[in-house]
């Protein structure tokens, strides 16, 4: 094969890899974001921080990013903990309530003190405004601080 077929097939592989690529960007970015908490295979699917296995429903959480990852957690504690060491762009946050069969948005929730939790950070999510229940807000505050909430058990 002569040098300049060699170089001419090299280009025609080059171009036909960036323009694939270009298209799966495109498909990508064209893909809608979650609208909902997405299915857990639970047992089977590893924390996105401790990378133990998601079993404890009570205790699920997800975080979905505007890049389109969708991050199981097997306890709160975690999911928080992965925030503040990641910092990402976020489109959603899930959590599973504490004793009831369903999840309740990021902006509709708060946490009273349950457990013990998969990874002892003793969380437990409710409904937004339950009696005794702290914020989102305040828990994320005690991530902030050292001890990275888990020693931190006050409202």
């Amino acid at each position: 094969m002569s040098g300049v077929r060699a170089r001419r097939l090299v280009l025609a592989a080059a171009l036909t890899a960036a323009a694939v690529a270009a298209a799966l960007f495109v498909l990508r970015r064209s893909e809608a974001l979650p609208s909902g908490p997405q299915d857990v295979v639970w047992d089977h699917t590893a924390c996105a921080e401790c990378r133990m296995s998601v079993t404890e429903h009570g205790y699920a959480a997800q975080l979905q990013t505007q890049d389109g990852r969708v991050l199981d957690f097997d306890d709160p504690g975690c999911l928080f903990r992965w925030e503040r060491h990641e910092q990402p762009a976020v489109h959603a946050i899930w959590f599973r309530h504490v004793h009831d069969d369903r999840w309740l948005a990021g902006d509709k929730v708060a946490f009273i003190t349950a457990g013990p939790s998969p990874m002892g950070y003793d969380l437990g999510a409710v409904d937004a405004g339950a009696e005794g229940a702290f914020t989102i807000t305040s828990v994320r505050a005690r991530f902030a601080a050292p001890g990275e909430g888990k020693d931190d058990h006050a409202h």
